[in-house]
């Protein structure tokens, strides 16, 4: 318990401006109107793309067994975020075509 205490005091900026992050992404999100969700998820599939880099790129110099399978989860777990998003992202997009 007295760690948990030690990490917090010594990273208190870092933790209040992730606090602070979160709240601002929910007022953020929680304001942009129904016809702009679209555009934000295929930008947001765009940035999850440079994180399954950064993953891998960061698996390369995993040294631990620990670090290698929390690397892997990592890439595996943001393909599975950037696929997913682009399927509803594409089944959003059906919805405005014209039918014949």
């Amino acid at each position: 318990m007295e760690s948990i205490s030690v990490f917090f005091l010594q990273h208190r900026e870092a933790i209040f401006i992730v606090i602070l992050s979160v709240f601002l992404g929910i007022e953020v999100i929680s304001n942009v109107p129904a016809i702009l969700h679209t555009p934000l998820m295929s930008g947001a599939n765009a940035i999850h793309g440079v994180v399954i880099i950064g993953a891998i790129i960061v698996l390369g110099h995993a040294d631990t067994t620990v670090s290698m399978i929390l690397g892997f989860l990592a890439v595996i777990l943001g393909t599975l975020n950037v696929v997913g998003g682009f399927v509803v992202t594409d089944r959003m997009l059906e919805m405005f075509k014209k039918k014949k």
